[in-house]
């Protein structure tokens, strides 16, 4: 938390200051006054000091964080030395530069952090006492002589730290003096937080930047299950919640675990963390922000438990290019994603680190000791390096006896400390414009607030030819490079660019290379994309996992998550990603089901054709005459349109042929049955007339006869155009009948608008017809088997009537059939040929056989009154053997003739 102190500062914080002074505040002597030796003088050893006109402050991490109980550890030698030379580099630079900060020369006072922010506030309290009066008179030190006060140095404006948590512990106190500080390599993203760190600026980009890169660098991957990883501070915690708040901004990226490595990890600790992983073992990239002795032990925990190649790191710029994290574990490392902030080696300051030496860096107190561990050496007899190592010689070389790179913030280092002096140049030219050096202005007093808004308004290109410049907040815009740990086929290993970043990613994935031998694409997701026509099923919490369902019947995959339904007379197409019209289909000619039909009718209408051919021909014959020619032409009429009707049951459905069905589906039947119901009808009344008196029934002429018949069809067709008038005739496109549920089986069938009711009132007149004439065929059973047509017309009909009552029950009970369509108008169309063929057969082809085959029984017989035609015709019936003695049909063409002359 930001610590709350203000002015006036309290007396027990003074105190604190000038006690600490018995052992910091010693007397610093100049550069040139350090001895060779660096052991002649080790109260120097704590920082360094260069003189000038202004003074800027600089925290390096010199040496690595000390064991527990000691605050100092290792040197590192280019986090530390390298940076903190290139700011003494720079300094040189500005110095002799006539058009910067002329006639001015800048200082520094140098501190080493030891990479641990306790140490790093410690340390940073140097920079403050210049702004606190001290009173000494009660202060003592242990040893009991009075303190030494020297006069500390004014800094006005700090270079560092490195370390995110050291800069935020640092800027809790400088901004209490007004002290700006430029970092250059802190990438917290709290440091973003302008009410916080008001002071505080960088020429880094914040990892808020850093974390959209790696953001953007998943998305592009497709990996949507990540776990992430941290060392325990500012930096890797602020950077993974910066990435952790950006999935769940942007979506599609799901954190499976998210790990912390502790400040101070107990053994085995490591190995853990690799068994947490494994715990998500589909969230194979993992997602750090770590310190570089961190991602070298995770490496090699990970080596230990045979998990070379399993998992996919992103690493943060901690990681970025260095070798000292994979040296030896090249095999796990290999394909790691890493990223840095775009920079450029600087050459000037290649040549300047490789021209130092013990005898002209003497301002650099560390440098001794980066001798020695440089080049494996020691100095004189007090050296550091423990062991029998050989002598230094001070002849050794940078980069000839040793080997060196550029270590990858020195440029940031520079841009830092140019920054700076661009800030203090454009405050000098505004508060001392056209005196030379520093005016009494800037001498006395340089206010800090006003030297932050100068450094916020800096424009100019850095060291690596990128401009440097400050948003509100004091951060340096996002330019990243990604790099790709590659092991070439020589066997090799090396960061290779594979893209960069700059407000968005360009990334060249052509360029990328993963394990040795294996050509996939690595994948980190939670759950396999699900195949087309498969909506996901989301696991619940977890949105990248989901379980794979498949759009059944006729859903379709409408989105990434839902099935819809498609339109009735649509079906899915064959991959469920849309929805297709279902084939219509008809009753086709050369279907089974049609063949059949048409067959029989076909042999149906040349049989009919036939016998009225013959009975055209023989006209006048008896056997015609005694058939009735008129009402026999009638029936011929109506067994013909039985028989045709087949082809219009058949033909392709349109408003003609649904007219046509409409007419003459029960006109043939009503012909039919309306003109046999009228001869039945006629005997019936001839007979029961004949025992009540000798006078012939009326209306049984011929004429009467046919105008009873066309009365009865008259309501068949009135009824039709009736049925025309209510509901016009057209066609419709049944989707429901082959609705299967199987929809790639599913048809849509072509009709006409006729539904089964329709159809069954349409045949229901013919059908009640049919059934009178049956029983007046049973009343007239009993007239004597040698008189007319009683007997074959009953038999006839208790065919037909058999006939009709197979089809109801087979034309209903497949209603539900898919195969509806076929059977039903096959039924249809073979029982009313069948009937026809019945009446045929039945009434027609034994008058036919006489006609052609017997001409001799086919001669006219004498005349006779109709008291007598019907006293014989009962006689007929009790000397059956008589007649059974006459010449066949002999009795029946001589009564039949009679009948039909007497009703002329």
């Amino acid at each position: 938390m930001e610590p709350q102190w203000n002015y006036p500062l309290s007396p027990s914080f003074i105190f604190l200051l000038m006690a600490t002074s018995c052992t910091w505040l010693l007397p610093i002597t100049s550069p040139q006054r350090i001895p060779t030796d660096p052991q002649a003088a080790p109260e120097y050893a704590h920082s360094i000091r260069l003189d000038g006109d202004i003074i800027l402050g600089g925290l390096f991490p010199v040496h690595a964080r000390g064991d527990r109980g000691t605050p100092c550890g290792e040197l590192k030698k280019e986090k530390g030395i390298h940076r903190l030379e290139a700011m003494m580099f720079a300094i040189d630079l500005i110095n002799k530069d006539p058009e910067l900060l002329p006639n001015i020369t800048l200082g520094a006072r140098i501190l080493d952090t030891c990479s641990r922010d306790t140490y790093a506030l410690e340390q940073s309290l140097t920079f403050v006492q210049a702004l606190i009066e001290r009173d000494g008179s009660d202060v003592r030190c242990a040893n009991g002589d009075p303190p030494i006060f020297t006069k500390p140095d004014k800094i006005v404006g700090v270079i560092g730290a490195a370390a995110s948590s050291v800069s935020i512990m640092v800027a809790n106190i400088l901004r209490l003096f007004k002290i700006p500080q430029i970092s250059y390599a802190s990438t917290a993203p709290e440091l973003s937080d302008n009410t916080r760190y008001d002071f505080f600026s960088r020429v880094v980009p914040p990892d808020s930047y850093q974390a959209q890169a790696m953001m953007d660098i998943v998305t592009a991957m497709e990996w949507n299950y990540v776990s992430t990883l941290a060392s325990e501070g500012n930096y890797g915690e602020s950077g993974v919640e910066a990435f952790i708040q950006i999935s769940r901004e942007t979506g599609g990226v799901c954190i499976a675990q998210s790990l912390k490595i502790p400040r101070e990890p107990r053994p085995g600790e490591f190995d853990k963390i690799i068994r947490r992983l494994l715990e998500t073992s589909n969230a194979r990239a993992i997602i750090m922000f770590a310190n570089e002795d961190d991602i070298r032990r995770v490496l090699d925990a990970a080596k230990r438990n045979n998990q070379t190649g399993h998992f996919l790191w992103v690493g943060s710029d901690s990681w970025g290019s260095k070798i000292s994290p994979v040296i030896g574990q090249e095999k796990v490392a290999e394909g790691a994603i890493t990223i840095l902030p775009k920079r450029a080696s600087v050459d000037a300051f290649d040549r300047y680190f490789r021209s130092r030496s013990l005898s002209n860096n003497r301002r650099n107190v560390w440098f001794a000791e980066f001798w020695e561990e440089n080049f494996n050496c020691k100095l004189g007899m007090h050296g550091k390096r423990p062991g029998s190592l050989k002598k230094c010689t001070g002849l050794e070389k940078v980069g000839r006896d040793s080997s060196y790179e550029q270590e990858g913030k020195v440029q940031f280092v520079m841009d830092a400390v140019y920054a700076m002096a661009h800030a203090l140049h454009r405050m000098h030219r505004e508060l001392c414009y056209g005196y030379p050096g520093l005016c009494p202005r800037m001498a006395n007093n340089i206010d800090g607030k006003e030297l932050l808004n100068h450094i916020r308004a800096v424009n100019f290109n850095g060291s690596a030819g990128t401009p440097v410049v400050f948003n509100e907040n004091g951060d340096a815009p996002g330019r990243y490079d990604i790099f790709q740990y590659q092991i070439t086929n020589r066997s090799t290993a090396e960061y290779r660019v594979i893209g960069s970043w700059t407000n968005k990613l360009h990334l060249k994935v052509e360029a990328m290379h993963w394990r040795m031998g294996d050509p996939t694409f690595p994948a980190s997701v939670c759950s396999l994309p699900c195949r087309t026509g498969e909506r996901k099923k989301v696991v619940k919490g977890v949105p990248c996992c989901w379980h794979c369902e498949r759009c059944e019947g006729y859903h379709y995959q409408a989105s990434e998550f839902t099935c819809e339904l498609c339109p009735y007379e649509m079906r899915p197409d064959a991959n469920r990603t849309g929805c297709v019209p279902i084939p219509i289909i008809k009753l086709e000619w050369h279907s089974p089901w049609a063949i059949v039909p048409v067959f029989i009718s076909m042999l149906g209408i040349i049989a009919t054709s036939f016998v009225i051919v013959t009975f055209v021909r023989y006209n006048d014959t008896p056997i015609v005459r005694a058939s009735g020619r008129e009402m026999s032409y009638v029936l011929l009429t109506g067994i013909f349109l039985c028989y045709a009707i087949t082809f219009l049951m058949i033909a392709t459905p349109d408003v003609g042929v649904c007219s046509l069905r409409r007419i003459f589906l029960g006109l043939g039947m009503c012909f039919s049955y309306a003109a046999l119901l009228t001869k039945t009808n006629r005997i019936h009344r001839i007979f029961e007339q004949g025992k009540k008196s000798v006078t012939a029934p009326r209306f049984i002429s011929p004429a009467s006869q046919l105008v009873i018949t066309f009365s009865l069809i008259s309501v068949q067709l009135l009824g039709v155009f009736v049925w025309f008038a209510v509901d016009p005739p057209h066609t419709v496109v049944d989707y429901g009948e082959q609705r299967t549920q199987d929809p790639m089986a599913a048809r849509g069938v072509l009709k006409c608008d006729i539904s089964d009711l329709s159809l069954i009132c349409s045949l229901g007149y013919s059908i009640l017809l049919m059934v009178t004439c049956t029983v007046y065929a049973i009343k007239t059973r009993g007239v004597p088997e040698t008189f007319n047509e009683a007997k074959p017309i009953g038999f006839t009909m208790y065919t037909t009537c058999i006939i009709w009552l197979a089809f109801i029950p087979i034309f209903f009970g497949t209603s539900q059939s898919a195969e509806r369509m076929y059977i039903q108008t096959t039924t249809l169309t073979i029982s009313l040929s069948l009937s026809a063929s019945v009446s045929l057969g039945m009434l027609y082809m034994p008058k036919v056989y006489i006609i052609l085959f017997h001409p001799e029984q086919n001669v006219p017989k004498r005349k006779r009154s109709f008291k007598a035609i019907v006293t014989a015709a009962t006689m007929s019936g009790k000397l059956t053997q008589k007649g059974g003695d006459r010449p066949n049909g002999e009795v029946k063409t001589e009564l039949c003739e009679s009948m039909e002359t007497n009703s002329e």
